[in-house]
């Protein structure tokens, strides 16, 4: 690991603006979809270290829950409740036309000092969208229309008189007062072809759900060499769920109780609605196309990732992923206020500590397990 660059981690956090916590299981969750309760954890994560949050979308409510509240109204509120931290909306591009949503992200922007960010979901749960009578397309079309979504974004924020006949969205001389100083980042999943090629050609970033390390690399190095193709770059956020505990013993522990507690039913409806729409792409390599019962127990794949043990091991786990290309972790917490808060103090400044002293130039040893791993992955850490 010598001459290694290694740029700051982001951190984020999943805002729990949906009922029921952030696993499909009976075991006690400590957090709430209340909006007060949000608020508090907001303040609580850009205080210890966590640079973005981001607000889950659903109309009607998934995952079992039995209540979810809207996402870009909600992230104005944590937005205009906080000082620094970033808040990502998550958008689906067939309930909006870009064009109004261009309009609230500029109005936004003024409001925060620039702090909205917007994920593009090109979304799965087909029965929301045709419940609500919008047109439901075939997956790949639907990266067709978030890209589109996209292009338009852009260019009413930053031309005067735009214009624009696609598909899915049309604009005629376009011109919008205030535009935004700085554009909202872009953000957006998916595993498919079509989804990579999407991110390769318009996002600033992808997100992966969760991976082990040499999946996270190999999803790094495919996009980049999309992006790089388009004469761009992407930057890459990976989800993953945080099991930070005094023991590695009872840091497991919680994980095989969260499993066991599974509520079956809820679980099971979950993974034949989102299997379904993994593999319904035309090469299988969809959104959980290969996730186990226990992937979706956490319902992006979180516990894949593998974060869970003592704040060192953890912390040297983060740093792993970091070193084949990741830039933000996407963090869910069991009892989400006080896990963020702890993560924020036990794990974050270790993990700075690992990247000043492999900056430094010092070779780390971050354990035969993990030093494999990376070692395993061909991708170069950005400079």
């Amino acid at each position: 690991m010598e001459d290694v660059a290694v740029m700051p981690l982001k951190f984020a956090y999943w805002v729990p603006n949906v009922s029921g916590g952030l696993v499909v299981s009976t075991i006690e969750q400590r957090t709430s979809h209340d909006p007060a309760y949000n608020v508090e954890v907001a303040r609580a994560a850009e205080r210890v270290g966590f640079e973005y949050a981001l607000t889950q979308v659903r109309y009607l409510a998934s995952y079992g829950a039995d209540a979810q509240h809207e996402s870009t109204s909600f992230s104005l509120a944590l937005l205009l409740a906080t000082e620094r931290l970033k808040v990502i909306a998550a958008v689906h591009p067939f309930f909006w036309h870009p064009g109004v949503l261009a309009k609230f992200a500029a109005t936004t922007q003024e409001l925060t000092n620039n702090r909205l960010a917007l994920n593009v979901v090109s979304g799965w749960f087909k029965n929301e969208a045709t419940q609500l009578g919008v047109t439901w397309h075939e997956h790949d079309d639907r990266y067709k229309q978030s890209e589109e979504f996209i292009e338009l974004l852009r260019g009413v924020w930053s031309e005067d008189g735009y214009s624009q006949s696609g598909e899915f969205f049309n604009a005629q001389d376009i011109t919008f007062r205030p535009q935004p100083k700085i554009t909202p980042e872009l953000f957006q999943g998916g595993n498919s072809t079509a989804a990579q090629a999407m991110a390769g050609r318009v996002s600033d970033w992808y997100f992966m759900n969760g991976k082990s390390i040499g999946d996270a690399a190999a999803g790094v190095r495919e996009v980049s060499a999309l992006a790089a193709a388009n004469g761009r770059s992407v930057r890459f956020g990976l989800n993953g769920f945080a099991l930070v505990r005094d023991t590695r013993e009872e840091a497991e522990s919680v994980l095989e109780e969260i499993i066991a507690k599974a509520d079956r039913t809820k679980v099971e409806g979950f993974g034949a609605a989102v299997q379904e729409a993994g593999n319904s792409t035309k090469d299988g390599k969809g959104m959980w196309a290969d996730s186990e019962f226990r992937d979706l127990v956490q319902y992006n794949d979180g516990f894949r990732t593998g974060l869970v043990g003592t704040p060192d091991e953890v912390a040297r786990r983060v740093l792993a992923y970091e070193l084949v290309g990741v830039d933000l972790l996407l963090l869910g917490f069991l009892h989400v206020k006080e896990e963020v808060e702890a993560f924020g103090e036990l794990v974050i400044p270790r993990v700075r500590e690992l990247e000043a002293r492999l900056t430094a130039g010092e070779d780390l040893d971050l354990g035969p397990e993990l030093d494999e791993a990376v070692a395993a992955a061909t991708v170069p850490v950005p400079a």
